[in-house]
């Protein structure tokens, strides 16, 4: 009994300066990309260097890449080694030789079971590091070497642990770099510099290696931009000769919206409107296939034309798209075909009922759809005073990367912000920031800013209240970005949640909120289902974590909020005690506000209520 007590003595001593590291994929996610890309890509990349080279920081950003991509990754960090498999070994060089056999060994088997396995690990005998290789070339697996190149005096300026401080007051012995030697590797696979460097750009060097060893296809690479539909600018003036001497069609304003999305690449990689063949896989499939690769894409990006205007325009090669007698886009390779209202909003919608407002657009609308590549002649400009508001993918990736953002969340979101949003924002900030690893996530707070029905609040009123809740400090100011999603809402449910899922995808985020009752509307017969909503408010969340075509995209389930009358404030609803929270409606809310009433506090930020309550007294005035 004493020697077990001894045991446990010395472990505890021995791991008193390790700490525990956050991987930036969850389970959940990893399980998503197993088998997803065919072929064995099993091998161990094993990243050497001094503590705080940027090994693990590295690894976790390799691993995060490869699993957006389908690929089974997982990376084995050493102070998570140490904190159980490894939780007796100390750091004598017998200790440490043991516990790089001993991770060798396990990533051995994780490379055999065709997974790439990451291993971040100081490892500074050159004799141990090649046992590691050895144990690896017995069993016929890759395996590389890649010596991660920090100076010790940057390692030391980061000491992110405080490790070195202690290792320098003499508190922790045999520091690697101290007062014990690492030995540089002689011949490794591959050199990291991180100097100077992001941790993206350092993992990008690590992704070349394996792509250049055919362990995996060549990926689309982070920084590539989204593809745009706009006329090169050394092109506009003849493009606009071309389409004043080209027939024309005269399009509504809700074409224009999706000439915007389709212009700005929020639909990538569609190149214009849907011909018959990619209409039939978003209808049935919700999808498109792309080089063997499904992106998702739930709703169908059509434009509807009418009879007498398919049999002029059919035959030619190309035509112009105008807006108020204004040429906007030249559509090329027309195709034209029938338009089945029915089977589109049973398909999209799930009713065929004209009580819903974009049903009762699409039976209104032409009998036939016409598909074809667009070349946009420019940005399309609203001239609203909110302009400023409306970044492209490209735009809105450029300014994160600007804010050093290593996640991006996105909200996305047709009504005024309360502080039940706010918790929703706030919780998964934190959540990224202490169970996830991350040191910078950005919000991107995403309004929809095209049409919506007569009863929503106008965009205007909205990008009002969302300013005025950044200004209170509700939400940090200094890590959202503000920016208006230029795409029409359906009310299309669980399929049209899809879609904005993955156009914040395009624009670059990593993380997806998904709310209650996303892209809802009460059904047009409300006795016809028990709660009088045309779609299951918790659906949306539900198909969403299931969608095809969204790998790249981590899905943040909503949690239920309420106003807690017990400490006065948003909270999560708490089962135990029901009878302390209220539900306060849309409905309650708009009545509150046109009676000139407060909400009550720490339901919305003052300045916040006192725009949305503006608006309702001028509407009823």
């Amino acid at each position: 009994m004493f020697f077990y007590f001894v045991l446990i003595f010395l472990i505890l001593r021995t791991c008193s300066n390790v700490s525990e590291q956050a991987h930036h994929v969850s389970r959940a996610k990893r399980g998503q990309a197993i088998g997803s890309i065919r072929g064995f890509r099993g091998c161990t990349v094993w990243l050497t260097g001094l503590s705080g080279a940027g090994k693990t920081s590295i690894a976790f950003q390799v691993e995060a890449i490869l699993v957006n991509h389908g690929i089974a990754a997982y990376g084995l960090d050493g102070d998570n080694v140490r904190s159980g498999l490894n939780c007796n070994l100390g750091f004598s060089k017998e200790d440490r030789k043991e516990n790089i056999r001993r991770v060798a060994e396990v990533a051995k088997l994780f490379a055999d079971s065709g997974q790439i396995c990451l291993c971040s690990f100081v490892s500074p005998f050159e004799e141990d590091r090649q046992m590691a290789r050895q144990i690896h070339k017995m069993s016929d697996l890759p395996f590389f070497e890649v010596f991660v190149d920090t100076p010790l005096n940057v390692c030391e300026a980061r000491d992110t642990k405080g490790l070195y401080k202690k290792a320098r007051q003499g508190t922790i012995k045999g520091f690697t770099g101290i007062d014990q030697m690492y030995e540089r590797p002689v011949n490794p696979d591959l050199v990291v510099i991180t100097e100077n460097c992001t941790p993206e750009e350092s993992a990008a060097t690590v992704i070349d290696l394996l792509e250049k060893q055919c362990i995996i296809p060549v990926l689309q690479k982070p920084s590539m931009p989204i593809r745009e539909l706009f006329i090169p600018e050394s092109r506009i003036s003849s493009a606009k000769t071309e389409a004043a001497t080209l027939q024309s069609l005269e399009i509504s304003e809700i074409d224009v919206q999706w000439l915007q999305i389709l212009a700005e690449g929020w639909a990538a990689p569609l190149t214009g409107f849907m011909r018959e063949h990619q209409y039939l896989q978003t209808q049935h499939l919700k999808c498109l296939l792309e080089d063997d690769k499904e992106v998702n894409q739930s709703i169908p990006i059509v434009l509807a034309i009418h009879t007498e205007d398919k049999e002029r325009l059919n035959g030619l090669s190309a035509f112009t798209l105008k807006y108020k007698n204004k040429a906007l886009a030249i559509l090329r390779r027309p195709e034209f075909y029938f338009h089945r209202k029915e089977e589109r909003c049973g398909w999209q919608f799930g009713t065929n009922n004209l009580g819903h407002p974009y049903v009762k657009m699409i039976h209104e609308s032409g009998d036939w759809l016409v598909g074809g590549d667009i070349e946009v002649i420019e940005r399309i400009k609203w001239h609203d005073g909110l302009d400023k508001y409306r970044f492209t993918p490209n735009e809105i990736r450029s300014k994160c990367k600007k804010m050093k953002a290593d996640a991006v969340f996105a909200f996305q979101l047709r009504n005024p912000i309360h502080n039940g949003h706010a918790l929703l924002m706030q919780d998964t900030k934190k959540r990224l920031l202490e169970e996830r690893g991350f040191k910078n996530p950005i919000l991107l707070l995403h309004p929809l800013g095209g049409w919506t029905k007569d009863d929503d609040v106008p965009l205007h009123t909205r990008i009002l209240q969302h300013e005025a809740v950044l200004n209170e400090g509700v939400l940090d100011a200094n890590s959202t970005l503000l920016a208006i999603f230029p795409s029409p809402m359906m009310y299309a449910g669980p399929v049209e949640v899809q879609w904005h899922a993955k156009a914040r995808m395009n624009a670059g985020a990593n993380f997806y909120i998904v709310g209650r009752d996303p892209a809802g509307i009460p059904h047009p017969n409300k006795n016809a289902t028990p709660d009088g909503n045309l779609y299951d408010p918790t659906h949306g969340a539900r198909v969403l974590s299931i969608a095809r075509g969204l790998q790249s995209l981590e899905i943040i389930p909503f949690k239920v909020a309420a106003y807690d009358k017990k400490y006065k404030k948003m909270s999560y609803l708490d089962e135990k005690r029901k009878e302390d929270f209220e539900f306060i409606s849309g409905t309650k809310m708009r009545c509150l506000a046109k009676a000139g009433e407060n909400p009550p506090d720490g339901f919305m930020s003052p300045k916040a209520w006192f725009i949305l309550a503006q608006y309702y007294q001028n509407l009823e005035k």
